[in-house]
């Protein structure tokens, strides 16, 4: 049952965002030496409620909880470290840093949410006076105080000798809501009523956002923002750009900037979105970026006691007149976070802003929340992320073969990957999430620059380009060639490559590191009999990877070439190809096989991960390189 109602409350995006919001059950149970004890089950911290099950809550003596409320003062390190020490699963996962909150309330079901339409009323200057009007003396009010054992500590001084049975709830102004109950029942039925009263209040006076129609996207413009936030934060970052009407509403407001930075909803969302966005002056996108980067340095220096790490000074979010929000992230989860958290900062600014002025915490308050020891902690705990963690990638003929498995492998790797291929299976193949399978006719120059710009569109720009998609024609001499032949291989083989590099090369010069990897062939460096209509097409692309080395270099766009051979695990050589390749060179299918130095067989996996190599941090230094992935061609060495 504590499950089940706390999956109801996390389900609804209006009460619970990302690991919000927490819930708890008291319960007596016997321990193994056969004594009865009074245990806290309480949400583990850092937990989902839309998704919880009973393993995500902890499970704590109520007898150590009570003992530590009592003590007057202790750091919020030390409160965890005893919720830890008054667990009864060691395995468990550590306790929610409100579980004191739960065990001070006397009844057995708790639900705490951060509920918009609640939190809209407290954040306002007449907050307090707001909860009476809607209702009345139901609920117990507390100012606000910085979560953690301060919080605990000031709930337990102002109840002490208080009825809580008067009360059906608590509201914690500019934080949330917390409701209780004699079953799990009563307890999520008074969260529902007291969240619906707000909604029907803020409807009833007219709090309502703002919408404007959306206009065209500036995509090269978001291109360009997302590249400065990257180089500000220091790694590759996603930009998702938000321009529905709402967005675009909040972000045309005359004082959208002032009231903006005043603050977020709750101090809970500061580790996701910073204090304030970045307002983005249309005609000076990049000084905008600095000069937050500059400001977030200054309010470190305001407030800082000369003992805390200094996060980095990139923004989280970024309000753009004109075109909307964008949320960043260094992946889809994170900047989905924060294109959710946003979402209803927007809305809830502007119905606060209609009840009399959008008021949050004080500066000073959200320094001590964002800054809290508890967050410091986990920067000494940071694993290393993967290498293209925060990396857009395009790679055409991505539907099989080597193309699917560089999709594969950059995704593996952190990338988010939109592949292109005529296959409309695409959709299926690349359906995880961080891949983007799209239907291309790389032929077809408005559908790859349409193609090109939806990828800008979903994630924010463009780093890497792996140029895979090619036919392999059946052989033929040259004095059979049959012209559809050669002008089909020339047209996928050559013009397509050419045409998917022309509309990328703008969106790759806005990109971090930025590289291209053309796939060429073996056949380039040592052409065989009766390929010319595959090899020449091939030869021709090398030229240009050459010639795009020399042009885009000055941009900091690495262009490299890849020639594979003997990669018989793809979708190009079936039976029937192998067996005509054999029979130019005299040789049987298994002799033609193993006919390199080495006498092996490359796989597609051991060219996706050269192209990774290529891509990445070990060929930084390196463009216009043409490496060969073969297994030793006694010609080509």
């Amino acid at each position: 049952m504590r499950v089940y109602s706390s999956r109801l409350l996390g389900q609804n995006p209006d009460l619970v965002l990302h690991g919000g919001g927490n819930t708890s059950v008291k319960l007596r149970e016997t321990n193994l030496f056969g004594e009865e004890e009074e245990i806290l089950y309480v949400k583990g911290s850092g937990g989902d409620l839309a998704t919880i099950a009973a393993e995500g809550f902890t499970a704590l003596r109520l007898k150590t909880l009570r003992k530590l409320i009592v003590l007057e003062s202790i750091s919020d390190s030390e409160m965890v470290r005893q919720q830890r020490m008054a667990m009864i699963n060691p395995d468990a996962p550590s306790p929610s840093v409100e579980a004191l909150l739960h065990a001070i309330i006397p009844f057995a079901w708790t639900d705490h949410t951060h509920a918009d339409a609640v939190v809209t009323l407290t954040n306002t200057p007449q907050g307090k006076e707001l909860i009476w009007d809607v209702y009345g003396d139901r609920l117990l009010v507390i100012p606000y105080v910085m979560p953690g054992f301060k919080l605990a500590r000031k709930v337990y001084e102002l109840t002490q000798g208080v009825d809580w049975n008067q009360y059906e709830g608590m509201v914690l102004l500019n934080h949330g809501i917390f409701t209780f109950g004699e079953s799990a029942r009563e307890s999520y039925e008074r969260m529902v009523d007291f969240v619906s009263l707000a909604e029907k209040y803020l409807e009833k006076h007219g709090a309502v956002p703002v919408l404007e129609k959306p206009t065209p996207e500036d995509l090269q413009a978001l291109a360009r923002i997302r590249r400065k936030v990257s180089g500000v934060r220091g790694v590759a970052m996603l930009a998702i750009l938000n321009n529905s009407p709402e967005a675009c509403g909040f972000a045309n407001l005359p004082n959208a900037k002032e009231i903006a930075a005043r603050g977020p909803i709750t101090s809970d969302h500061l580790i996701h979105t910073k204090p304030i966005p970045v307002f983005l002056d249309p005609e000076n996108l990049e000084q905008s970026i600095d000069h937050f980067a500059s400001g977030y340095a200054a309010y470190f220096e305001r407030h800082t006691n000369g003992q805390q790490t200094r996060l980095d000074s990139a923004p989280r979010w970024a309000v753009w007149p004109g075109q909307g929000v964008i949320a960043f992230g260094r992946n889809l989860k994170e900047s989905g976070i924060v294109a959710d958290i946003t979402g209803h900062t927007m809305k809830t600014i502007q119905q606060s802003e209609r009840l009399g002025g959008w008021s949050p915490v004080s500066e000073g308050h959200l320094f001590e929340a964002e800054y809290w020891e508890l967050q410091q902690a986990k920067l000494k705990t940071k694993t290393e992320p993967p290498e293209f963690q925060g990396k857009i990638v395009i790679v055409s003929g991505a539907a099989s073969g080597i193309g699917l498995a560089c999709a594969r492998e950059l995704h593996e790797q952190g990338a988010v990957v939109v592949g292109f291929d005529l296959n409309p299976e695409i959709l299926n193949i690349l359906g995880a999430s961080g891949m983007l399978g799209m239907q291309c006719d790389v032929t077809d120059q408005t559908a790859v620059s349409e193609a090109v710009a939806t990828t800008v569109r979903n994630f924010g720009g463009l780093d890497v380009l792996v140029l895979n998609a090619g036919t392999f024609p059946a052989g033929q001499t040259i004095a059979d060639m049959d012209e559809q032949t050669w002008s089909k291989s020339l047209e996928v083989n050559l013009t397509a490559p050419q045409q998917l590099l022309q509309a990328c090369v703008p969106f790759l010069k806005e990109g971090t590191d930025p590289a291209v990897v053309f796939m060429a062939s073996r056949n380039v460096p040592a052409p065989g009999p009766g390929a010319s209509a595959y090899s020449v097409p091939k030869a021709g692309q090398t030229q240009l990877a050459r010639i795009a080395a020399l042009e885009l270099g000055k941009f900091g766009i690495r262009v490299n070439i890849l020639h594979p051979d003997c990669v018989y695990d793809t979708g190009l050589w079936t039976p029937e190809a192998l067996e005509r390749s054999a029979q130019r060179y005299g040789l049987t299918v298994e002799a033609y096989k193993s006919r390199n130095v080495l006498k092996i067989d490359v796989k597609t996996k051991e060219v996706a991960r050269m192209v990774c190599a290529m891509a990445g941090s070990i060929f930084a230094k390196t463009t216009g390189a043409q490496i060969p992935i073969d297994g030793g061609n006694e010609r080509v060495i």
